[in-house]
């Protein structure tokens, strides 16, 4: 065998693995597995009974049901966003499109106190919308304003290069070919951009559910009302009650897997209609 054929990539498969394999483990693999071992002093009775509690379900619904609904929002802002930045060019295209990104880098908790004194009673946008009886600030709507906040970057960037990247042509034959405006959108565009779309539905509501810095600040943390199961985890563990905080977060994690595999499931059915 010849020297060329004997050279291998540095540092070389093998070691990489095993780094791979160790970083993965301390980081996720043997956190997440305490969890779940965690998990396993409580019976099964103990388990149905934390999780079935009204102060849970409650955490749960709020969590999981102003997620799904901040997603959807977030989903259709997020289409009309990245279409403006893509498809039009205007003075100031740039920095619309780098303030996308502000909910990246900014801290949640600075994100939480912007929000709650943007939207407080007496606030820019709080104080017009309590004339109409809308309160915002220490409510369930707080939350919902939060989660669409820190969730709409994850639509248009996942959107955004799919749509840069879809062939103009296909749009001018479908023109030519006698198609409106609004059906080469619906049969052309939309079925396109359509994984993407879900993938960036996905990774804004997975984003959603595990908030806490920016909607704790904002909503109010009423048990029952307004308090989310991140919220109720923390709460558990100031009790010293690791049991139910353990439940909680156990079901936090199923969701969280069942989004990340929901997530591949799409980019592998993307990959296979581009084949």
């Amino acid at each position: 065998m010849s020297a060329a054929k004997q050279r291998r990539t540095l540092p070389g498969f093998g070691l990489t693995m095993g780094l791979t394999l160790t970083w993965l483990s301390i980081i996720v693999l043997i956190p997440l597995a305490a969890l779940v071992l965690k998990t396993f002093e409580l019976s099964f009775e103990q388990f149905w009974g934390i999780l079935t509690s009204r102060r849970t379900l409650n955490a749960l619904k709020t969590s999981f049901g102003i997620a799904f609904l901040a997603a959807i929002v977030n989903l259709i802002a997020g289409m009309v966003i990245v279409w403006a930045l893509t498809r039009y060019r205007f003075p100031g295209r740039r920095i619309f499109d780098a303030i996308v990104d502000i909910p990246f880098a900014l801290p949640t908790a600075v994100a939480g106190v912007a929000l709650t004194s943007l939207f407080a009673q007496k606030g820019w946008l709080g104080a017009p919308l309590a004339e109409l009886g809308i309160k915002v600030a220490f409510t369930p709507i707080g939350i919902f304003v939060a989660m669409v906040f820190i969730g709409i970057p994850f639509v248009v960037r996942t959107v955004q290069p799919v749509l840069q990247d879809l062939d103009k042509e296909i749009e001018e034959a479908a023109s030519s070919l006698g198609a409106s405006r609004w059906q080469t959108v619906w049969r052309v565009i939309l079925p396109s951009l359509l994984p993407a779309m879900l993938t960036g539905f996905a990774l804004a509501f997975a984003r959603a559910v595990g908030e806490y810095g920016s909607v704790i600040f904002i909503a109010g943390n009423l048990p029952n009302i307004s308090e989310i199961a991140p919220l109720l985890i923390v709460i558990r563990l100031s009790e010293f009650r690791y049991a139910d905080a353990t439940a909680i977060a156990v079901v936090m994690l199923l969701a969280s897997f069942i989004v990340i595999f929901a997530i591949n499931r799409i980019q592998r059915w993307s990959q296979s209609r581009m084949v």
